[in-house]
């Protein structure tokens, strides 16, 4: 019987991102044994992981005790094999190449109990295409953390038709339960994050080949506007709190400029054109409750002093260059 206060959990994958899983599940009481194709990998990942806790922990990034906990809860098997067959929960964080998830996802399936639930951390393929590699797919799901996980707090889950609700709202109770933030999403390629993350940096890279921005520059404006804005809201809020007939008419000299790709989408435009301006008609996207304005403006001022402060107390990332003028 899986239990989702207390887990058995498998981790086949050790790098950076299944190392840090293993340490969030470790940490927060789980039974955690960590795999790969190579057993002195995964052994050298283990001992990795003992030393990189110990120094988070000193550097207050892990709570105390952590490094106890991990001694406790974290292991590493000489095979896969080994790690899935008394595991509950199994996550599959290989590389991102499918002929390697498809041969590792077969290991799986086949040494799992059949009961056992089994997700995949890819971070753009299909969920639907992955499934076909995994017997009994009612237990499989797309799991999709976050680089560095151990600090990144959302989660995407990604079921399939086959997926069963039982093993969904299993996962939601076990992720949110290590003091994540998940979200179901569509089994779309790249589902969101990749799919807007990647939309950006290829706008940024297109300035940067026309000559009209710097890479320095981009970051430096990004990490300090919009994408400041985006610690605390998504890109709806932004829009319904900015106004929509604002974002409308930019809409039009970014066409004028860049042509269709450019085009206002037809949502916002239906809305403007019925007065609904987002947050200051009382409407928009997001669903903000418009009777509640003070009390979001001043969570937002507060939240932004603070961001600000932060930056101050932290100063400059080391080693990134200055935003220098064109």
């Amino acid at each position: 019987m899986k239990s989702v206060n207390k887990a058995k959990i498998a981790i086949i994958g050790s790098g950076n991102m299944g190392g840090a899983m293993a340490q969030v599940f470790a940490i927060a009481g789980h039974e955690c044994i960590i795999a790969d194709a190579d057993a002195t990998y995964s052994e050298q990942s283990f001992k990795r992981l003992l030393l990189e806790t110990e120094s988070f922990e000193k550097q207050g990034l892990f709570p105390v005790g952590s490094t106890r906990l991990i001694s406790q809860n974290l292991s590493y098997a000489k095979s896969i094999e080994e790690a899935c067959q008394n595991a509950d929960y199994i996550a599959e964080s290989v590389p991102e190449i499918i002929e390697v998830k498809k041969t590792v996802l077969g290991q799986i399936g086949d040494a799992a109990r059949k009961d056992a639930i089994i997700a995949s951390n890819t971070s753009a393929i299909p969920i639907s295409q992955l499934s076909a590699f995994v017997s009994n797919p009612e237990r499989f799901l797309g799991v999709h953390w976050v680089n560095p996980a151990t600090f990144v707090p959302g989660v995407e889950l990604i079921a399939t038709p086959h997926t069963s609700e039982e093993n969904l709202q299993f996962v939601e109770r076990l992720i949110t339960g290590v003091e994540k933030v998940t979200t179901r999403v569509s089994d779309v390629a790249g589902f969101i994050i990749n799919r807007l993350q990647f939309a950006l940096y290829k706008e940024a890279m297109t300035m940067v080949e026309e000559g009209s921005s710097t890479p320095a520059q981009i970051d430096s404006v990004v990490s300090n506007t919009f994408g400041f804005r985006l610690a605390f809201f998504g890109p709806f809020a932004v829009a319904d709190m900015g106004g929509l007939d604002v974002f409308a008419g930019a809409y039009k000299s970014l066409e004028q400029a860049y042509g269709e790709r450019f085009a206002a989408p037809q949502a916002l435009l239906d809305k403007v054109a019925t007065g609904d301006y987002g947050f200051k008609t009382g409407g928009g996207f997001a669903g903000l409750d418009a009777s509640k304005s003070a009390e979001i403006v001043a969570y937002r001022n507060r939240a932004f002093a603070a961001l600000s402060q932060l930056k101050r107390d932290l100063g400059p990332p080391p080693g990134f260059p200055s935003a220098t003028q064109p």
